[in-house]
C-alpha cells in the first residue's frame, strides 16, 4: 500500500515538473539568440509570448560551480516582448554555457547553448582561426498576407545547415525579413513581421549558437526600394533595435543601422544603404546612397584600419558593372567611383565588400591601379525566390565559376599566422552542399 502511495506521489511530481517545463516553453516565442561578442561581454536575447521576466545564467565551462546572472528584464508589448540581457562578467577567450530563465524557471532546449568571449591574442599569439556565415534575403511564408500564387519562400532547412557549419559569428546582409503591405505602415505590423520570421523553428539553433550581427536593406526597412524619404524609418529603426543586438547604431550622432566591430583580427564595417539614400529616380536630388556623414566616417575608419581583411557589409552590389536593378553602378555611379578611388589613392589593402539583395550569388574581383585587389562577395538568397536570369547579366568583374542561382549561404573561414592570414570562401546550397570554394590571401602590410 505504501509502495503504491509513493509511486502515485512520484508520478504526480513528474507530471508537475513536465507541466512546468512545458509552461516555460510556451512563454518562449523565439530565441535565445547570441548578439555581439567582445572580450568582456556578450549580449543575449530572447522573445516571450507575453509580459515576463527574463534573465540568463552562465558559467565558465572550466569552472561550472561558479554561476553568473544577467540583470532581469521585464518584456513588454511595446518592444515586441523582446529582452536584451548583458553577460558582462566574462574573461577573454573563455567558453561559457548558458541557460535562459523566464519568470525564474529554466527553459529546456533540445540543443546545447554555449558562447565564447573573444580572445586576447594581441601581443601574445597569432590571431585565432574563426569563421563567419553570411547571406541575405530570408522570406518566410505567411499565406494570409503573401501575394497569391506560388509561395515565395522555401528551403527553410538552410538555417540548420548553416548551424551545422558551426560559425563563430553570422552577418545578415539585409532583407532579413520581408515586410508585406499590412506591415510597413505601422509599429504593430512591423513587430508582427519580425516576430513571425524570428519564430521559424528551423532558425532557432543557429540563433542560439553563433553571434548574430545585421544590417538592413529595403524589405526589412520599409516598402520595396524604400529610401531616406521613408516616413516610418524611425519606427523601423526602433523595431530593428528590438530584434537585433549590434554593438552600436549610427555614427557621429546620425540615425541608421551603421556600425562597426572587430572579430579577432578582422574589421567589419556595417553600412546603411537606406536611411540616407536619395530616391532612385530623382535626377535633381543629391545622388547619394550612403549620405555625407556616414561616408566621411566610413572613409576615415577604413583608412585607419590595419586589419588584414576589411569586410564592408552593405545591402546592394558595389563592384558589378551591371547597369540595371539596384546596383551602385546603376543609380549612384559617381559615389561608387569615389569609394573605389579613395581605396586606390590611400593604398588600402584587403577590402572585401559583403553584399546581398540580388537573389543570386557571385564573387567579383577588381584590381586597381595601385595593384591592390578589391572583392565583392554577393550572397543571396537564403529562402526567398531566386533570380533565374542572373546569368544573362553582364558583370565584367565576375570571377568565373562563382555564379550560383539557388538558395545559398556563404562561409568565410579565416586562418594562418598573423602575417600570413587567408580567407577561404565557400558557397553552400540550401542542403549544405558546397558549390565552390576560393581562397584569398591577405596582402602584405
Amino acid at each position: 500500500m505504501m509502495r503504491t502511495f509513493y509511486r502515485l506521489l512520484f508520478s504526480c511530481l513528474l507530471l508537475s515538473a513536465v507541466s512546468l517545463l512545458s509552461a516555460q516553453s510556451r512563454l518562449l516565442q523565439s530565441g535565445p539568440m547570441l548578439g555581439y561578442a567582445d572580450m568582456k561581454e556578450v549580449m543575449l536575447w530572447a522573445q516571450t509570448t507575453q509580459p515576463a521576466t527574463v534573465y540568463f545564467e552562465y558559467w565558465d565551462q572550466a569552472a561550472p560551480s561558479k554561476k553568473f546572472r544577467t540583470e532581469k528584464v521585464l518584456t513588454t508589448a511595446a518592444h515586441g516582448f523582446t529582452a536584451h540581457c548583458l553577460a558582462n562578467q566574462l574573461e577573454p577567450g573563455r567558453q561559457y554555457d548558458y541557460q535562459l530563465r523566464i519568470n525564474g524557471k529554466r527553459v529546456k532546449l533540445p540543443y546545447p547553448t554555449t558562447f565564447s568571449s573573444q580572445s586576447l591574442w594581441q601581443f601574445r599569439t597569432d590571431p585565432p582561426a574563426f569563421s563567419i556565415a553570411t547571406g541575405s534575403c530570408a522570406y518566410v511564408n505567411e499565406p494570409q498576407y503573401d501575394r497569391p500564387g506560388t509561395p515565395y519562400g522555401s528551403n527553410y532547412q538552410i538555417f540548420g545547415h548553416i548551424a551545422d557549419q558551426q560559425p563563430n559569428a553570422m552577418i545578415w546582409l539585409g532583407d532579413n525579413t520581408y515586410y508585406r503591405e499590412p506591415d510597413w505602415n505601422s509599429h504593430t505590423g512591423m513587430l508582427h513581421r519580425y516576430t513571425h520570421t524570428r519564430s521559424l523553428p528551423e532558425l532557432q539553433r543557429l540563433l542560439a549558437t553563433a553571434n548574430q550581427y545585421a544590417i538592413w536593406d529595403d524589405h526589412d526597412y520599409g516598402p520595396n526600394d524604400s529610401d531616406g524619404s521613408w516616413v516610418h524609418k524611425e519606427t523601423s529603426m526602433e523595431v530593428f533595435k528590438d530584434f537585433w543586438c549590434n554593438p552600436s547604431y549610427g555614427v557621429n550622432g546620425q540615425g541608421g543601422c551603421t556600425s562597426f566591430f572587430t572579430y579577432a583580427d578582422v574589421d567589419v564595417f556595417m553600412l546603411d544603404n537606406r536611411y540616407f539614400r536619395a530616391t532612385n529616380y530623382c535626377k535633381s536630388c543629391p545622388r547619394t546612397m550612403i549620405g555625407t556623414e556616414q561616408m566621411a566616417w566610413f572613409k576615415n575608419a577604413l583608412a585607419n584600419s590595419r586589419a588584414p581583411f576589411k569586410l564592408v557589409t552593405v545591402g546592394g552590389q558595389i563592384l558589378t558593372t551591371n547597369n540595371h536593378h539596384e546596383t551602385y553602378q546603376h543609380f549612384f555611379p559617381a559615389e561608387r567611383d569615389s569609394i573605389l578611388s579613395f581605396i586606390e589613392k590611400e593604398n588600402i589593402k584587403g577590402v572585401v565588400f559583403l553584399t546581398g539583395d540580388r537573389h543570386f550569388s557571385e564573387l567579383s574581383a577588381y584590381e586597381n591601379s595601385a595593384g591592390n585587389m578589391v572583392y565583392d562577395l554577393t550572397t543571396s538568397p537564403f529562402t526567398a525566390g531566386v533570380y533565374a536570369d542572373a546569368a544573362k547579366e553582364k558583370n565584367n568583374y565576375r570571377v568565373e565559376g562563382t555564379l550560383v542561382t539557388s538558395n545559398n549561404f556563404a562561409m568565410l573561414r579565416f586562418s594562418g599566422s598573423r602575417l600570413e592570414r587567408q580567407m577561404e570562401i565557400t558557397i553552400y546550397d540550401a542542403n549544405g552542399q558546397a558549390q565552390w570554394t576560393r581562397v584569398i590571401k591577405a596582402p602584405g602590410r
